[in-house]
């Protein structure tokens, strides 16, 4: 397809994005050209926005960012087998290479050469994207666009929860951001007996409630450790979800974990941390996981399952849309803290 369509491009190496009239990608012989629907901003989209020092050292510019979308598809390059246009779809975000150890043995989450969209190649904040055939996920077509567009950070909270043992245990998510929100209502959905959530943002402990959190406690005026110990007669959780990266918030998490108990860690430091690992984890027996990105394709059928079930309710988690074109004021809630997933419509 020859033309132009509105995007969202990283112009150059400084803070800021701005809107762009561009051409429309061309589609590979084992491509598919999909006209976007809606497109969700991301955490990492806004590290990007705000040009930190992680953006510095991955980005190249000029570069149309973003990497969770839904939409149709429009035209499918000369080898692409078993998609047509008007497919409804989304992707996964993480392009692996198939041929290393890793992805030869069933972990393709943690290849050794991946690349990602919107951050490695242009993305979806556009009126169009051009993606590999290979990375794309037919979705159900009686589910929204918006719902589909943020399979990407749902499907990183269900690779976290369901890690291990969910059902009938009591369940710790230590920070609700998007992920961590997206991590309460699985954690419910999948027959959590009591959730607990901590964080520092009064909006999104609120959110949480909405999604399913029976306790939260506000990092800095609440005590949450008491709370906890004292809803679980002083054993601790049997899981911790932790999704906010913070030293504090992981030190919390550690003590407030039974003996015995699990705990998946998503949330990124942004500095290295230190852990007593034998007071904390060794004599306590824990098992931590080192969770990143979504098993493929593994998690992405979990997902179409859950949501499928009618148990797994995400839709209050979208809290604002707007145009693509006021993509600054998407910018700002997120930047605030005070909203849940943002979606743009091209």
């Amino acid at each position: 397809m020859k033309g132009t369509m509105k995007a969202i491009v990283k112009p150059n190496a400084a803070p800021g994005l701005e809107l762009r009239t561009v051409p429309i990608p061309s589609v590979g012989p084992r491509d598919v050209l999909v006209k976007v629907t809606a497109t969700s901003i991301c955490g990492t989209d806004l590290h990007i926005y705000n040009w930190d020092q992680w953006s510095q050292e991955r980005i190249k510019t000029p570069r149309i960012i973003g990497h969770e979308f839904a939409g149709d598809i429009v035209e499918v390059g000369r080898d692409v087998e078993d998609l047509s246009p008007g497919d409804f779809v989304s992707a996964e975000s993480h392009r692996v290479c198939g041929t290393c150890y890793q992805c030869r043995t069933g972990q393709g989450h943690v290849c050794r050469r991946y690349s990602i969209l919107g951050v490695d190649h242009d993305g979806c904040f556009a009126e169009y994207v051009a993606v590999p055939a290979a990375s794309i996920w037919k979705n159900d077509p009686a589910t929204s666009p918006a719902t589909c567009s943020i399979q990407d950070p749902l499907g990183n909270a269900i690779h976290t929860a369901l890690s291990g043992d969910i059902i009938g245990r009591t369940v710790l998510v230590s920070g609700v951001g998007v992920i961590g929100l997206c991590a309460v209502a699985v954690a419910k959905a999948a027959g959590a007996a009591t959730i607990f959530a901590t964080d520092v943002n009064d909006y999104r402990l609120n959110l949480a409630k909405t999604l399913g959190a029976d306790l939260t406690y506000k990092a800095g005026r609440d005590d949450a450790l008491g709370g906890i110990m004292g809803r679980t007669d002083g054993l601790g959780v049997d899981v911790v979800l932790e999704m906010s990266g913070v030293a504090s918030a992981i030190k919390l998490s550690l003590t407030a974990l039974r003996n015995g108990g699990r705990i998946s860690l998503l949330g990124v430091p942004s500095r290295p941390i230190e852990v007593d690992l034998a007071n904390d984890i060794i004599f306590k027996g824990l098992t931590v996981h080192g969770i990143t990105g979504r098993r493929i394709w593994e998690t992405w059928y979990t997902m179409r399952s859950l949501l499928a079930s009618g148990r797994l309710d995400i839709a209050p988690l979208i809290t604002h849309r707007f145009k693509l074109e006021e993509f600054e004021k998407g910018f700002a809630l997120m930047q605030s803290g005070n909203c849940g997933k943002v979606v743009l419509f091209p």
